[in-house]
């Protein structure tokens, strides 16, 4: 494979678009948008608050304008809200939904609905939403699910007994519309879009740094103000990228204008750790997200034992982690990473096994994957028929990156599932590499 030089941009952080579009629903007045992502996912969010009232418009590429209905505000929908294979939409406006006095059908596709939702019933449940299965097949924690808020909800103090984003900014956007003070107290700390978006908005809520972890409090009945909004370019999305030109020889890429929350880099933390040249350029803040541009150089890395406790801020990087780990020199050990088994697919077991094609050496543990790298050999590549991504557009994406280091490209069976989180992935990659073939579908 060629060298990756000169400069690309990534799509908006997907996290920051889902975020943006939900609290300006509940603003009273425009919020305008720049670099919204345009996933699927995205997309979904978009469709599903415009069923509730909110008027959503876009004016051009990525640039965006919401007219919210308040807190408080939201509409009966009048159909099943199809949240395709987005979980943080379906978590997240389950949150926004458990303190409004409206019912909600939720469907999503057959990835989405066999992932659980029990985590964000528990406590949604205690503030007095309830759920009930939607058809015979479906269980009580899985979709499709009807959901009915409670208003005037009841605010409790709720501890996270995982570290999810998703929970507690559920629990929080459920906060919102429910009088008094709703706290979540979160052990360990993931990512901090939503408290930051939120006090962009005018919402009154802290955060305190105690022996417990981190308490944030919000205070219900919030008004929120419309909002000016720059969406950062994805770190999860650029990562693809990063760890592509650390592995192909000869590479010098700047990738621009990237997020570098804390509660997200931790992929840059660890691959800087295993030897590679990574630089932050241009250092700066744009609508309170920290970002800089990133100049990537190949670099040879070692392997390492990864610290379980920076798995947070990086779980979503795994997969393309574990491609960086399979050419490696040494063995790379992780651990801690239970939450991946229920991502859009098992992804221990879906990336074991598809770098296994690929030639790699990969052992599978209960909480992690340990690979003992090539030394910086390619991969051989797929033999024995495409690897399977169980609709996950991360293990698609990764095994891509596998492709590009491999001598027999890699074969994937559905690149579909892409367009969720990064519609113009495989246009970027195309102009450096040939080795990414899609079977027939």
């Amino acid at each position: 494979m060629g060298p990756l030089t000169g400069t690309i941009r990534v799509p908006g952080d997907k996290s920051i678009s889902h975020r943006s579009l939900m609290f300006g629903a509940l603003a009273v007045g425009k919020t305008n948008i720049s670099g919204l992502l345009e996933g699927h996912d995205v997309l979904a969010t978009a469709d599903a608050l415009r069923a509730m009232g909110a008027r959503i418009t876009r004016h051009s590429e990525n640039e965006w304008s919401v007219c919210g209905v308040g807190v408080g505000g939201l509409l009966q929908p009048e159909q099943a809200l199809d949240m395709g294979n987005s979980g943080t939409s379906t978590r997240l406006l389950m949150g926004l939904i458990a303190s409004h006095g409206i019912a909600a059908h939720f469907t999503g596709d057959a990835s989405l609905s066999s992932r659980p939702m029990g985590r964000v019933i528990d406590p949604l449940s205690r503030m007095g939403a309830s759920f009930h299965a939607a058809a015979a097949s479906s269980g009580k924690e899985t979709l499709p699910l009807m959901m009915t808020g409670c208003h005037p909800a009841v605010p409790i103090e709720y501890r996270l007994p995982v570290a999810s984003a998703q929970v507690k900014s559920a629990v929080l956007l459920a906060g919102l519309n429910t009088p008094g003070i709703t706290t979540v107290i979160e052990p360990v700390p993931t990512r901090d879009h939503t408290e930051r978006m939120l006090k962009g908005f005018g919402a009154d809520l802290t955060v305190e740094e105690t022996g417990e972890g981190r308490v944030i409090r919000i205070r219900g009945d919030a008004e929120l103000s419309p909002q000016t909004i720059t969406v950062p370019g994805d770190p999860s999305s650029a990562a693809f990228f990063i760890v592509a030109a650390l592995l192909a020889d000869g590479s010098d890429l700047t990738i621009e204008n990237v997020g570098l929350n804390t509660t997200r880099a931790g992929l840059i933390t660890v691959l800087q750790q295993m030897g590679g040249q990574i630089d932050l350029l241009g250092k700066r803040e744009v609508g309170g997200e920290p970002v800089a541009d990133l100049r990537v150089r190949h670099s040879q890395l070692r392997g390492i034992d990864i610290d379980p406790a920076i798995a947070p801020s990086m779980i979503d990087e795994f997969p393309v982690l574990f491609v960086a780990a399979s050419l490696a020199s040494g063995t790379t050990t992780t651990s801690g990473l239970d939450e991946l088994r229920v991502k859009e697919s098992d992804r221990l077991s879906a990336m074991a096994s598809a770098l296994r094609l690929a030639g790699a050496i990969v052992e599978e543990r209960e909480d992690g994957l340990v690979i003992v790298g090539s030394g910086g050999a390619p991969l051989r590549g797929t033999t024995a028929g495409p690897v399977a991504t169980h609709l996950d557009h991360r293990i698609a994406m990764s095994m891509a990156i596998a492709g590009m280091v491999s001598s027999g490209g890699v074969e994937i069976d559905d690149t579909r599932p892409i367009a969720t989180s990064f519609p113009v992935f495989e246009s970027l990659l195309e102009k450096s590499t040939a080795s990414l073939r899609c079977a027939p579908s």
